[in-house]
């Protein structure tokens, strides 16, 4: 007997809905362009920063918060200008996670400290994203029964 079991595609889709995500990547860069579709799909609110500052300002001054900070390093100085974002976050960081995305990461990471970024690798894979996304936001995820 074989048993099959389907899944709401619509449903399954949207693991971070109405997650606010702020992502900081070059002014007219393709790359970002197709990030923040991806990152709609799974149903986040975008919001884009194409300056670093910009970025830092909006993450530590907003009182709602933001569920997650995504960087595409590459534009801004590679893994190292990334690195050097996380670090001027400070305290916003302690509640917002980190995906810094980069040509220059040889194997992804996906942490278990929150305090620590999720390092994807580019060019960008829909499937590496969606596994970024959910590690990101799994304390958040709300399961719902069958």
């Amino acid at each position: 007997m074989q048993l099959f079991r389907t899944l709401d595609q619509n449903e399954a889709a949207l693991v971070g809905w109405g997650v606010r995500v702020l992502l900081l990547a070059a002014e007219g860069g393709e790359g970002g362009q197709r990030i923040a579709e991806r990152l709609q799909g799974f149903g986040g609110l975008i919001e884009t920063e194409h300056d670093e500052f910009a970025a830092l300002e909006v993450l530590q001054s907003d009182a709602t918060g933001f569920g997650l900070f995504v960087m595409e390093c590459d534009p801004f100085g590679g893994l190292a200008a990334g690195r050097r974002v996380m670090s001027m976050i400070g305290r916003a960081g302690e509640r917002t996670r980190v995906i810094l995305i980069s040509r220059e990461v040889a194997v992804q990471t996906f942490p278990e400290e929150p305090a620590q970024p999720i390092l994807l690798r580019s060019p960008l894979s829909a499937v590496s994203l969606r596994v970024g996304f959910e590690h990101a936001l799994r304390e958040r995820l709300v399961y719902q029964a069958a």
